[in-house]
């Protein structure tokens, strides 16, 4: 088809910029958003005709919709949207403190909700787009010392999960996008860190332990390669619902998944006897 125009953001690093680099390479347009915008600097000088940037603080609604607004009217249309700023949180439930929660949910969770509201206009308009919330495998199970990252997987499944229903009657697909670890700096420099209590230090010792950061640049997730594979959902005639990237993701998944169905069929005894008898219906 076409050159399509793309929507990114929290393009600086990791994921995101490896997917600005990679969708720029394969010939369609980016629009790159960031908190700080110079990060892409370089690839604009690459790319000048092909590269748009601009500095958004997905938190702050209204300037996502004014510059999505910006966007749609300078480009002309906004066919793949890509919300993946967000960032980690590491620390027990019990740990991390309100305004660490809060701003965990403002960023993971209600930055993709106004991104993906935001573009829905033009898509509708349109009659065609593609929605690609990033998740994580952490969106399809939990781990401990990172509860409130995982409520915002959990919640941006849920709401991506009805979107997908409610915009599909206007020729927009919507693809949940599970990584799992990747090459990035996320246990690194962009994980936020809650204060331990020492109660859980036997419980959450070893999770904590490897989670220090020395593992950030050593997953074995390529994320030129997970950019590529977002390139072939967006090509697809009859994209998925879902996509996991990466062996670790993929393999998981599914035991997870059987583990659900094994324990939802022992107690479906009790489950079915919350209802009113038959003849009492």
């Amino acid at each position: 088809m076409s050159e399509r125009t793309w929507l990114i953001t929290g393009a600086s690093r990791g994921l995101g910029r490896a997917l600005t680099e990679t969708v720029l390479e394969a010939g369609d347009r980016v629009v790159a958003t960031a908190r700080d915008a110079d990060a892409l600097d370089d690839l604009t000088a690459k790319h000048p005709e092909r590269l748009l940037t601009r500095d958004l603080d997905v938190t702050d609604r209204d300037a996502v919709f004014a510059v999505t607004n910006e966007i749609a009217g300078e480009t002309g249309r906004i066919d793949v949207l890509v919300a993946n700023a967000g960032y980690g949180l590491a620390g027990g439930v019990e740990e991390v403190t309100e305004e660490e929660a809060r701003q965990q949910v403002e960023v993971n969770l209600f930055g993709a909700l106004w991104s993906m509201q935001a573009v829905l206009p033009t898509m509708r308009a349109q009659r065609r787009g593609h929605l690609l919330p990033i998740s994580s495998i952490g969106g399809v199970g939990a781990f401990p010392n990172t509860g409130l990252y995982h409520a915002t997987k959990w919640g941006l499944e849920g709401l991506s999960e009805s979107l997908a229903q409610e915009v599909e009657p206007f020729g927009i697909h919507v693809t949940i996008v599970e990584p799992g670890p990747f090459r990035t700096d996320w246990n690194g420099g962009s994980m936020v860190r809650a204060t331990p209590m020492h109660a859980y230090d036997d419980v959450l010792g070893p999770r904590r332990a490897a989670m220090d950061g020395s593992s950030a640049f050593t997953q074995p997730g390529d994320p030129r390669r997970a950019g590529e594979a977002m390139i072939r959902v967006v090509d697809a005639d009859d994209p998925p619902r879902r996509l996991l990237l990466g062996e670790f993701a993929a393999d998981l998944a599914p035991k997870l998944w059987a583990q659900r169905i094994d324990e939802a069929g022992a107690w479906r005894d009790v489950a079915v006897g919350a209802d009113f008898p038959p003849d009492e219906r």
